[in-house]
């Protein structure tokens, strides 16, 4: 689940080349989530790792974790 989340996610990523030539990528709806690189790849490969850096921060702090495609990764709190 969490695998389809990430790749769903980086489906909406946004990279353009900046004036001195590295690749700027970043996350609509995802604030703090963006990365520099000096090839499209390492840039690409950057915004996954710091994704997932967001994700486990956002889940321990227990902050809301956007849905994407109907994916949840949310942590539900159950009480017995």
């Amino acid at each position: 689940m969490l695998l389809r989340y990430i790749e769903s996610a980086m489906k909406k990523a946004k990279y353009k080349i900046l004036d001195n030539g590295t690749w700027f990528a970043e996350i609509p709806g995802y604030p703090g989530v963006w990365a520099n690189g000096k090839t499209i790849e390492e840039c690409r490969n950057e915004l996954i790792e710091v994704l997932e850096e967001w994700i486990l921060l956002k889940t321990r702090d227990h902050e809301e974790i956007p849905l994407i495609e109907g994916i949840d990764i949310n942590v539900k709190m159950i009480t017995v």
